[in-house]
C-alpha cells in the first residue's frame, strides 16, 4: 500500500489543519423494491465504511464509530434472528419473480439497510445517556448553587437580626437615661439612622407558619428536586397577607362597640324586613334560624315571639306593636260619677209572635206602626223615645217574634238596661216567650211582665203566672220580686202603670251617663236607602252625637251628615239613651256593631281599615285551615243536593233572620246554599251572579231596578218578592223538598207457582202457572223465587188465560206467563208479583 492511497484504492487527500480525511466514505446507490400486487419502489441506500487512524506509537486507537460497531453487533443479533425467520417466506414470494441481478441487488440494499438501522439505534441510546449525564451534572450544581445562596441568606438575616437585637437593646438604654438627663438633640443623619431601628423594633421579624426566605420566594419554577422534597407544602405570600387582613378586620369589628337599636316588632314581619331594623345581614338573622331548626328564606314571615328572641340574641331592645292597637282609646275609659247625671232607660220589649208588642207601644206612643208592618207582623227592630206627662223619657227598642229573629232579640236584650215580656193572657207562654226569657236572664237585665189582652173572654191572667212560675219567673202577686201589669192595648187599659212600673225600675238601678264627651254605643238596624245611601239607627249609650262627627262603625266610617229622630225630624243633637237614625255613613254597618266618635277622617279610615283587614284575614283562615271532623262533613256533603239562593233585604236584621232561617232548613239530603246576601235592591250585577251560580234572587220587602229586570228577563232568572218572612221560608222549604229522591213503596199483589214451562216460537219459554194467593196483573212488577231465593226481578210480558189475553188472573185460576228478557223457567218455581208506589217526601 502507497502513501496516497488506502487498501481499497481511495486517494488520501491531506485536510485543513494537517489532519488526514477520506476523499469518499460513503457510498450511495439505488435499489429497486417490489412489493405485493405488482407494486415496486426505488430506494437510495447509503453505505458507511469504518476509518482506522493509526497515531504514531503504532497502537490503534479506539475511535466512537468503533464503539458504534460493538453496539450494532450485540443488536444485530435479534435482528439477524428475526431476518432468518422471515427469509425464506421471502424468498418464497419474491425470489420468483426476480432475476439473479435484482436478487443480487436486493440482497445488498437489505444488508445496507439493516447496517443503518443498527447503527441509528445505537446511536440514539449513546446520546440518550449523555443528555442525562450532562442534565444530572446541571441539577448537582443548580442545587449545590441554591443551597450556598440560601446559606448566604440565612446568614444575612441573622445579622441582621442580631444587629436589630443591638438597636433595640441601644434604645432601651437611651430611653432610660432619658429619664434622668435630658438628652441631646440628635442631627438628621442620627435621626436617619434611628428610624429603621424603631421600625425594626415596632415589627421585629417573625417568621409565620410558610414564611420563605429571599432566595425561595424568587424562586418561581418547579424542578426536579422539588418536586420530590418531602417537607410540607408552604403558604404563598398572598395567603398570608389575606390572613393578616381578616385579623386585622376582626379586631376592627371587636373594638368598634357595636350599636344596641330598639327595634318595633309587629305581629309578623319578613326576615329582610327585619334585618333592615336591626341594621344586620339578612343572612345572619338565616343562620340563627337555621341553628334553631328552621329553614326559611328572605321574604318568608316570621311570627312576633321569633322574631324578639332573634333582634335580642344580636342585642337589641324590642318594642312589641300590634295591628290591634289602633284601636286604643278608640272606647275611653268609664266616667267620673261627678261626670255623670240621670238617663232616660231603655226598655225592650219582647214577647211571642202576635202577642201584641208592637200594639202595645203603638198605645205607648198614640202611633199606629202595626198597620206599616206586612201582614201584620214585626219584621224589623225599632227604636223609639217617649216623653211622659211628667217629662221623663222612655226608651222603647221594639223586638220579632218570629222564631227566625232570634239574633235580633239577642241584641235587643243586651243593648237594653230592662226588659218587658209581653204574654197575652188567652195565649199564655209560647216559645218565642221562653227564649225571650232566657235572652233576658243572659243579658242580666230586670223583667217586667205585662199580660196583655184581658179585654178578651177567654183571658185567663192566673194561667199566664202559673206558666211563668214554671220557667222561674215568680211575679209579685205569687210572693216573687218582678213586676207585673195586666194591660190591654187595644182599650188603653193600665198603660199609665206599666209606665210608672217601667220609671219605678229604672229609679232603682240609678241609670247614670255623662254627655259631655264624644259619643259611644251601638248600632240597633242598618238599611240602605235609595235616596238617602246607607242608614244606620243607632242608640246613644254614653257621650252626645252631632252632625259633623266622624264615627267608625264596625268596618265602615262616615262623617255625620244628619240625625232624624223616630218620627222623621232632623234634630242638633242626640244624648244618652236617644235612638237616632244617622245619614252619612260610606257603607252599611253590621247590626250590633259598636260606633264611636274619633278626632280625625284618618284616624277613622285607619280603623275601618284594620277591622275589614281582620275580617278578611278570618274568613281566609277559616277557609283555609280544615280539622279532620271539617274533612268528614265534607266528605258526608259530597252527596247533597243544594239549592242556590241570592238574597237582597231590606234591613240588615232581616237579611240575618233569612240566612239563619235557611240554615235551618238543610237536612243530611239536600241544603240551601246561600250565594250572596246583602242590603238595598236588586241590581243587574246580582242578576249576573245569579246566572253564574245558577240560583234564584229573593227579594225582602226590596225590588228590582228596570236594568235588573230586563237582564233577568233576558237570561231567564227567577225573581221573587217577599214582605212576610213566613211566606219566604215556606216557599224554600217547598222547593227544597221538590230536590229530594221520592220514596218508593212496595205493595204485594199476589203469589203463583209454575206448573209446567213451554217453548213457544217467536214467544220464548211461556210458564204455564197457577194463582195460589192474591191476583197477577199484566205490567206489574214481579219477582223469580227459586228455592227461597230471588234469582230474578222485572216485569210480565204475556199473560194469557187459555188464549186470551187478560189483564189480572185471580187465586186459583190457571194462566200462562212470560217474563220481558228472561227465559230461565223451570218448573217449580213461585212468581211473585207486586206493584211500586212512588211517594213524594218533604222537609
Amino acid at each position: 500500500m502507497s502513501d496516497t492511497k488506502d487498501t481499497d484504492g481511495n486517494k488520501l487527500v491531506p485536510p485543513a489543519g494537517n489532519r488526514l480525511s477520506l476523499k469518499r466514505t460513503i457510498d450511495i446507490g439505488r435499489v429497486k423494491q417490489s412489493f405485493s400486487h405488482g407494486r415496486s419502489k426505488s430506494v437510495v441506500v447509503e453505505k458507511k465504511r469504518k476509518r482506522i487512524v493509526m497515531p504514531h506509537g503504532g497502537a490503534a486507537v479506539e475511535k466512537p464509530q468503533e464503539k458504534v460497531a460493538e453496539t450494532a453487533r450485540q443488536v444485530e443479533k435479534p435482528v439477524a434472528k428475526a431476518a432468518a425467520k422471515a427469509a425464506p417466506k421471502a424468498e418464497k414470494s419474491a425470489l420468483r419473480n426476480l432475476t439473479q441481478s435484482e436478487m443480487a441487488a436486493r440482497a445488498l440494499a437489505l444488508e445496507g439497510a439493516r447496517k443503518r438501522d443498527i447503527e441509528d439505534r445505537a446511536r440514539a441510546i449513546e446520546e440518550e445517556k449523555s443528555s442525562a449525564e450532562r442534565a444530572a451534572r446541571e441539577e448537582e450544581e443548580r442545587i449545590e448553587r441554591e443551597a450556598r445562596q440560601a446559606e448566604e441568606a440565612k446568614k444575612a438575616e441573622e445579622a441582621a437580626r442580631i444587629a436589630a437585637e443591638e438597636a433595640a437593646r441601644q434604645a432601651e438604654e437611651a430611653a432610660r437615661s432619658q429619664k434622668t438627663e435630658t438628652p441631646p438633640k440628635k442631627s438628621e443623619p442620627e435621626k436617619a439612622a434611628a428610624e429603621p431601628v424603631r421600625k425594626k423594633k415596632l415589627r421585629p421579624e417573625t417568621k409565620g407558619p410558610g414564611r420563605k426566605t429571599g432566595s425561595e420566594r424568587r424562586r418561581g419554577k418547579l424542578t426536579i428536586s422539588n418536586a420530590l422534597d418531602d417537607s410540607p407544602r408552604q403558604r404563598s405570600m398572598a395567603s398570608i397577607r389575606r390572613q393578616r387582613r381578616k385579623a386585622r378586620q376582626t379586631e376592627t369589628a371587636e373594638a368598634r362597640s357595636k350599636l344596641a337599636r330598639e327595634i318595633v316588632i309587629p305581629e309578623a314581619i319578613t326576615i329582610q324586613e327585619l334585618a333592615n331594623r336591626m341594621a344586620e345581614r339578612a343572612v345572619d338573622v338565616i343562620k340563627i334560624l337555621m341553628s334553631q331548626g328552621q329553614m326559611m328564606k328572605i321574604n318568608d314571615l316570621i311570627d312576633a315571639d321569633t322574631a324578639q328572641i332573634i333582634a335580642e340574641e344580636m342585642g337589641h331592645h324590642v318594642k312589641r306593636v300590634s295591628e290591634a292597637d289602633v284601636e286604643e282609646g278608640l272606647h275611653a275609659e268609664d266616667d267620673a260619677e261627678e261626670d255623670m247625671i240621670p238617663r232616660a232607660p231603655v226598655v225592650t220589649v219582647m214577647g211571642h209572635v202576635d202577642h201584641g208588642k208592637t200594639s202595645l207601644l203603638d198605645a205607648l206612643r198614640s202611633t199606629n206602626v202595626v198597620a206599616g208592618e206586612a201582614g201584620g207582623i214585626t219584621q224589623h227592630i225599632g227604636a223609639y223615645q217617649i216623653k211622659m206627662e211628667s217629662g221623663a223619657g222612655i226608651t222603647f227598642l221594639d223586638t220579632p217574634g218570629h222564631a227566625a229573629f232570634t239574633a235580633m232579640r239577642a241584641r235587643g236584650a243586651k243593648a237594653t238596661d230592662i226588659v218587658v215580656l209581653v204574654v197575652a193572657a188567652d195565649d199564655g207562654v209560647m216559645p218565642q216567650t221562653i227564649e225571650a226569657i232566657n235572652h233576658a236572664k243572659a243579658a242580666e237585665a230586670p223583667i217586667i211582665v205585662a199580660i196583655n189582652k184581658i179585654d178578651k173572654p177567654d183571658a185567663d191572667p192566673s194561667r199566664v203566672r202559673n206558666e211563668l212560675l214554671q220557667n222561674d219567673i215568680f211575679v209579685e202577686s205569687m210572693g216573687g220580686d218582678i213586676l207585673e201589669v195586666e194591660v190591654s192595648a187595644i182599650r188603653k187599659t193600665n198603660l199609665d202603670k206599666l209606665e210608672e212600673a217601667i220609671l219605678l225600675q229604672a229609679e232603682v238601678l240609678e241609670l247614670k251617663a255623662n254627655p259631655n264627651r264624644l259619643a259611644e254605643g251601638s248600632v240597633v238596624e242598618a238599611k240602605l236607602d235609595k235616596g238617602r245611601g246607607p242608614v244606620a239607627t243607632v242608640l246613644v249609650q254614653r257621650g252626645t252625637l252631632e252632625p259633623g262627627d266622624i264615627i267608625v262603625a264596625g268596618s265602615e266610617w262616615g262623617k255625620v251628615r244628619a240625625l232624624l229622630d223616630d218620627q222623621g225630624r232632623h234634630v242638633d243633637a242626640a244624648g244618652p239613651s236617644v235612638p237616632v237614625e244617622v245619614l252619612g255613613l260610606n257603607g252599611t254597618p253590621e247590626a250590633g256593631d259598636m260606633f264611636a266618635t274619633v278626632e280625625s277622617e284618618s284616624r277613622a279610615r285607619e280603623i275601618a281599615q284594620y277591622r275589614r283587614r281582620k275580617r278578611r284575614d278570618m274568613q281566609v283562615a277559616g277557609a283555609g285551615r280544615t280539622s279532620l271532623e271539617q274533612m268528614m262533613n265534607q266528605l258526608s256533603d259530597a252527596g247533597k243536593k243544594e239549592l242556590p239562593i241570592l238574597i237582597k233585604s231590606d234591613v240588615q236584621g232581616s237579611m240575618e233572620a233569612i240566612n239563619s232561617a235557611i240554615d235551618k232548613l238543610g237536612t243530611g239530603e239536600v241544603t240551601g246554599r246561600i250565594v250572596h246576601s246583602g242590603v238595598g235592591g236588586i241590581t243587574e250585577s246580582d242578576v249576573t251572579l245569579a246566572k253564574a251560580s245558577n240560583a234564584v234572587i229573593i227579594g225582602f220587602n226590596v225590588r228590582a231596578n228596570a236594568q235588573a229586570r230586563e237582564a233577568a228577563k233576558r237570561e231567564g232568572i227567577e225573581i221573587r218578592y217577599y214582605a212576610v218572612i213566613y211566606n219566604l221560608i215556606d216557599d224554600v222549604k217547598a222547593a227544597m223538598s221538590g230536590l229530594l229522591e221520592p220514596t218508593l213503596r212496595e205493595t204485594f199483589l199476589g203469589n203463583a207457582e209454575i206448573l209446567e214451562v213451554f217453548n213457544v216460537s217467536k214467544v220464548g219459554k211461556v210458564a204455564g202457572c197457577r194463582a195460589t194467593d192474591g191476583l197477577i196483573r199484566r205490567g206489574a212488577h214481579v219477582r223469580l223465587i227459586r228455592d227461597d231465593v230471588v234469582i230474578h226481578e222485572g216485569t210480565l210480558s204475556t199473560l194469557k188465560r187459555f188464549k186470551d189475553e187478560v189483564k189480572e188472573v185471580n187465586a186459583g185460576q190457571e194462566c200462562g206467563m212470560a217474563f220481558e228478557n228472561y227465559q230461565d223457567l223451570k218448573a217449580g218455581d213461585v212468581i211473585e208479583c207486586f206493584e211500586v208506589e212512588t211517594i213524594e217526601r218533604t222537609l
